[in-house]
C-alpha cells in the first residue's frame, strides 16, 4: 500500500481506436498482482452526459455498474481483468463536466467570477480523477483519456493533466502516450514518423510522455526503439511494443514480458515484484485448449458491430473456458430471420441466445426465433429483451393470444404482456432514467436458475423500461411457463423458465455485465454446457 495515491494517465496518438482500454487494464492486473489497489477511470470528451442514449452503432454497448451508471464499454474491460466493480466515479464525460459547472455557476459558486475553461472547466476535471484516489480504497488510480491527443475534445483533458502533473509532483505521476508504428508493405518497414509527431503535439500542449506503448503488427528492432526514445525524449526501456495478439487476455503477459509494469514502478517509486498470474493463466490454458466446441446463435439486431454485445462475447469466453470448451458464437440479424430461413439459420445451432435491445426493429425475427428454439428443445437464453420476446412467443402460441405483444412495440395492443413499469409512466426524459443497475432478486427452489446460481437470493443488474406484466402472471405459469425469480420488493418477474424444456430461461438483467476472468457468470457457464450436453445428442433434420 502507498501512503499517497498515485496517478497514471494514458493518452491516445493517431488513433482512437488503439486499444487504450486493454493496455490500462492489462496494466492494472499487473500492479494489482503485485499487491497494489489498482482502479481505472475513463474521460470520454463527447457532449453526452453518457452513453445511455447513444444508439450502439455510434459507441458500441452501454456498460452498467451496480450503482446505476451508464458507461462507456471500457468499463466492462477494466471489472472483467481486475475482478473489481467500477462506479459512476470511473466514467466521466465532457457533457458530465460542463453540467455540473454550469449548475454551479448557477447557484452561484464562483461569487460572479467569468466561468471559462481554465480554471473552471479544467479544476473540474481535475478533481473528478481525484475523487478515487482520496476515497482512501486505492493505491494507483488509471485514467484512460478517450480521443486522440490534438482533438479539440481532448484539450481540456491534457490541460488538466499537466496541471496534475506539476502539483502532484515527482513520482506521484506519469503520462503513458499509446500511438501507432504503422507497417508500409510496399516499402517493407515500421514507420516511426506518426509517433514523433504525435509525441510532438502531446508536448506543444505541456505534457511530456514518461513511457511510449507503440501498437505494431510487427517486433520492433532494438534500433528502432532506439531512434523513437531519442526522439521522442524517453528512456529506451520506456518505449514498449504492443503487438498484436490473438487474444486481448494476453496482453498483461504481452505486458510483462516487455517491462512495462516495472517502468511504471519505478517511475512512481514504488516496489517491483513477481506478479501473481497464476489464476490468470490457468484461465488463459483453459481457453486456448479447448476439449470441445459449441456453436451459440446470437440473436440481434446490431450484430454487424461487435461492441454492442461486448460483454456477451466476453461472457461467452469466460463461460467457455471454464467449460473447457471453446463457444463459437454466431451472429444472427434478426430483422433478416423469418418462418422461410428459420431452419437453415438456427437448425445447426447447439444452443441461442436472443440478445437485449431496444425498438420494434427486429422484433417479430426474435420472436420466431424463440419459437423455433422452443419447439425443437435447443437451449435457450434470453437477456432483457430477450426474455420479454420468450415471454411474448409463449403467450401468442401457447396461450393463443395472437396479439400478445410489448407496449413498447404496440401500445394498442390487446394483451400487453409486457407493460410499461408504473415509475416511468410519468418519465419524459430518456437519459439515466430506466431501471438502473443492482436490484435483489428472490429465487425458487427446485428450478433451473437455483441450481445454475446455488442460492436463493441474488443481485444482478438491470437497464430497461419494460416489465412482465403481472396481470398475465397467473394465465402463463398454468400453461407451464414458471415466473422463478422475483423481485423481493415489488414482485416484478426477473426469471423465467420452462421447466419441460431442455434448458430455456429468461432473465430481465443483464448476467453479462458481472462476468468476470476470475469469476464467470453462472449463467452462462450453465448454458455453454447445457448446450454442449444438447449437441451430443442433438437430433438431426429440425424443421
Amino acid at each position: 500500500m502507498t501512503t499517497n495515491p498515485k496517478y497514471i494517465f494514458v493518452t491516445g496518438g493517431v488513433s482512437s481506436s488503439l486499444g487504450k482500454g486493454i493496455i490500462a487494464a492489462s496494466l492494472a492486473k499487473l500492479l494489482q498482482a503485485q499487491g497494489y489497489r489498482t482502479t481505472i477511470q475513463k474521460l470520454d470528451p463527447y457532449i453526452n452526459i453518457d452513453p445511455g442514449t447513444l444508439n450502439p452503432y455510434e459507441h458500441g454497448e452501454c456498460y452498467v455498474t451496480d450503482d446505476g451508471a451508464e458507461t462507456d464499454l471500457d468499463l466492462g474491460h477494466y471489472e472483467r481483468f481486475l475482478n473489481v466493480p467500477t462506479s459512476q466515479a470511473n466514467n466521466v464525460t465532457t457533457g458530465r463536466i460542463y453540467q455540473s459547472v454550469i449548475d454551479k455557476e448557477r447557484r452561484g459558486e464562483f461569487l460572479g467570477k467569468t466561468v471559462q475553461v481554465i480554471p473552471h472547466i479544467t479544476d473540474e476535471i481535475k478533481h473528478r480523477i481525484q475523487i478515487l484516489g482520496n476515497s482512501g480504497d486505492y493505491d494507483i488510480v488509471i485514467t484512460e483519456i478517450g480521443g486522440t491527443v490534438g482533438d479539440i475534445e481532448s484539450l481540456p483533458y491534457i490541460e488538466a493533466v499537466r496541471q496534475l502533473q506539476w502539483e502532484l509532483g515527482d513520482h506521484n505521476a506519469l503520462v503513458i502516450h499509446l500511438t501507432l508504428i504503422p507497417y508500409l508493405s510496399a516499402a517493407g518497414e515500421l514507420k516511426t514518423k506518426p509517433t514523433q509527431h504525435s509525441v510532438k503535439t502531446l508536448m506543444e500542449s505541456g505534457v511530456h510522455a514518461d513511457i511510449l506503448v507503440c501498437r505494431t503488427e510487427h517486433e520492433l528492432q532494438e534500433g528502432l526503439k532506439e531512434k523513437l526514445a531519442r526522439f521522442c525524449n524517453v528512456k529506451k526501456e520506456a518505449v514498449i511494443q504492443s503487438i498484436d495478439a490473438s487474444t486481448i487476455y494476453d496482453v498483461p503477459n504481452l505486458m510483462l514480458d516487455e517491462g512495462l509494469d516495472k517502468v511504471v514502478l519505478q517511475k512512481l517509486d514504488l516496489k517491483s515484484d513477481v506478479p501473481n498470474l497464476e489464476r490468470w493463466n490457468e484461465f488463459l490454458k483453459r481457453h486456448k485448449n479447448p476439449k470441445s466446441e459449441v456453436t451459440i446463435g446470437l440473436i440481434g439486431k446490431y450484430v454487424e458491430l461487435q461492441d454492442s454485445y461486448k460483454s456477451i462475447l466476453e461472457a461467452f469466453i469466460h463461460a467457455g473456458a471454464e467449460n473447457e470448451v471453446k463457444v463459437n458464437v454466431e451472429p444472427i440479424h434478426s430483422e433478416f430471420l423469418n418462418e422461410d430461413n428459420i431452419n437453415f439459420k438456427l437448425g445447426h445451432l447447439d444452443g441461442v441466445l436472443v440478445a437485449p435491445g431496444f425498438g420494434e426493429r427486429g422484433i417479430e425475427g426474435k420472436i420466431d426465433a424463440v419459437r423455433f428454439v422452443r419447439e425443437n428443445n435447443i437451449p435457450f437464453l434470453g437477456i432483457c429483451l430477450g426474455m420479454q420476446m420468450a415471454v411474448i412467443e409463449y403467450a401468442r402460441n401457447v396461450l393463443n393470444l395472437k396479439d400478445a405483444n410489448s407496449l413498447e412495440m404496440d401500445e394498442n395492443t390487446p394483451h400487453p404482456v409486457i407493460n410499461l413499469m408504473e415509475s416511468q409512466k410519468d418519465v419524459v426524459n430518456k437519459g439515466g432514467t430506466m431501471r438502473l443497475g443492482a436490484w435483489d432478486c428472490k429465487i425458487a427452489e427446485e428450478s433451473t436458475a437455483y441450481k445454475v446460481y446455488g442460492s436463493t437470493s441474488i443481485e444482478e443488474r438491470h437497464r430497461h423500461r419494460f416489465e412482465f406484466n403481472d396481470d398475465y402472471k397467473q394465465q402463463i405459469e398454468a400453461a407451464g411457463m414458471k415466473a422463478t425469480g422475483l423481485n423481493p420488493e415489488t414482485g416484478l418477474v426477473e426469471i423465467v423458465e420452462i421447466p419441460e424444456h431442455n434448458w430455456f430461461v429468461g432473465v430481465q438483467y443483464h448476467p453479462e455485465y458481472k462476468s468476470t476472468v476470475a469469476n464467470p457468470h453462472p449463467l452462462f457457464v450453465a448454458f455453454v454446457k447445457a448446450a454442449l450436453k444438447y449437441k451430443k445428442k442433438k437430433p438431426t433434420g429440425l424443421k
